[in-house]
């Protein structure tokens, strides 16, 4: 199904700093996308990066949101997704994380982002994180409000290489405390065959990057995992669609299997 833009109240003077899209959709689960975009308001003129940086997998995570896109239509999920750049603030760390506006990225300096005030970085928290938190937490609330307890399925890329260190494996399957969908689709060899899986790699929830899942699903007891995509898989349109659709599957599949374990629980205990 065709996906449509909504509007999001209070967008500041840099645009709507989320898009979400399909938000009536009818599905188990919200798929979010928290570094869809490179997208540097102009005012801040690229925060002082060359163009290279401002293309590089440390100003967003490439191929990440057409497979989201595509995974949030094959799901009649909504998506959520960031529409500024992680560099001008990453909507998967709290407003307290250095690496929220990080002066250093990988082993690229930020020069717009050393030496901010406290002042600046609160300003930057309230033009994106916090318009990006609530967008998310809106469209959380108005499935719990219905009776719908959605999963969160969010949606990344990886770099083959970091810091000179190879990444040779496919995907990444991430999760915090809550290993249930992470564990269900882990445990789908047939339909995971012949991509090298990784349980919480190349990052784990001691890196940070599980915030998003701490901050909108464990409180609510809700189903969540982060997927992570080498980014040289995904270049090609056929290549995002192609793993968008075999994604689906997988989370399609293990959204059933943990309903049907969660009604056979309930029957138990009666």
């Amino acid at each position: 199904m065709a996906l449509s833009a909504q509007p999001i109240a209070g967008a500041s003077a840099w645009g709507n700093p989320v898009s979400v899209t399909n938000g009536d959709g009818s599905g188990a689960a919200i798929v979010v996308c928290e570094h869809a975009s490179n997208h540097i308001p102009a005012d801040l003129r690229g925060l002082g990066c060359d163009e290279a940086v401002r293309q590089s997998h440390v100003a967003w995570d490439p191929g990440a949101l057409p497979v989201a896109s595509i995974m949030a239509s094959m799901l009649d999920a909504p998506l959520v997704a960031a529409t500024i750049s992680r560099l001008v603030y990453d909507c998967n760390r709290p407003p307290e994380a250095e690496s929220a506006m990080p002066a250093v990225s990988e082993i690229y300096d930020v020069p717009g982002n050393a030496g901010l005030t406290e002042t600046q970085r609160a300003e930057r928290a309230e033009r994106i994180y916090f318009p990006f938190r609530d967008a998310l937490k809106s469209v959380i609330d108005g499935r719990l409000a219905g009776g719908r307890r959605p999963a969160i399925v969010t949606v990344h890329s990886f770099t083959p290489s970091y810091r000179g260190i190879e990444r040779p494996f496919d995907l990444g399957i991430l999760h915090d405390a809550d290993t249930r969908l992470a564990d269900t689709m882990l445990d789908q060899p047939e339909s995971l065959a012949g991509l090298d899986v990784r349980r919480n790699e190349p990052y784990g929830p001691d890196d940070g990057v599980t915030h998003t899942l701490k901050v909108h699903a464990l409180p609510h007891g809700l189903l969540n995992v982060m997927i992570e995509i080498r980014n040289d898989i995904i270049r090609a349109a056929a290549q995002q669609r192609a793993m968008a659709e075999r994604l689906s599957g997988v989370v399609a599949r293990a959204l059933e299997l943990c309903a049907a374990s969660d009604r056979t629980r309930v029957v138990g205990q009666k």
